[in-house]
């Protein structure tokens, strides 16, 4: 794997990690907005609790040494969480500017996913 991929890959692996953190943190503790913007989604509140668990436990797959087929889950996971998060927000007809932050985060996903070292990838086995 060359330099460059590397630095990609760390890049946007961190900020894949930070992102998916701060949002399952936000999701987790019972903060009104998030509340209200589920909801606004047609979602039951219990849902940002399974948002925020799986997040949280995502990065933690993502960012631990070997584990090649649990990270492919959690890089599924999260572009399954995000696309659909800007599905629903396509769906009753938010504006442009609630697709950033997902999209940024599938972009992120993608991007950590396509550039992951050979030793974080599952043995073809």
């Amino acid at each position: 794997m060359s330099k460059r991929n590397k630095i990609i890959y760390w890049i946007a692996t961190l900020w894949l990690a930070l992102g998916m953190t701060a949002t399952g943190i936000v999701q987790l503790i019972p903060v009104k907005e998030e509340a209200e913007m589920i909801q606004h989604l047609g979602y039951p509140l219990y849902f940002l609790t399974l948002l925020g668990v799986w997040k949280l436990l995502g990065v933690i797959a993502i960012l631990i040494p070997k584990f090649g087929l649990l990270k492919e889950w959690a890089y599924a996971g999260f572009f399954f969480a995000m696309s659909g998060a800007v599905i629903s927000h396509l769906a009753i007809g938010d504006d442009a500017s609630a697709l950033f932050g997902p999209t940024l985060l599938i972009v992120l996903t993608v991007t950590s996913w396509y550039f992951r070292p050979q030793t974080r990838r599952c043995s073809s086995n």
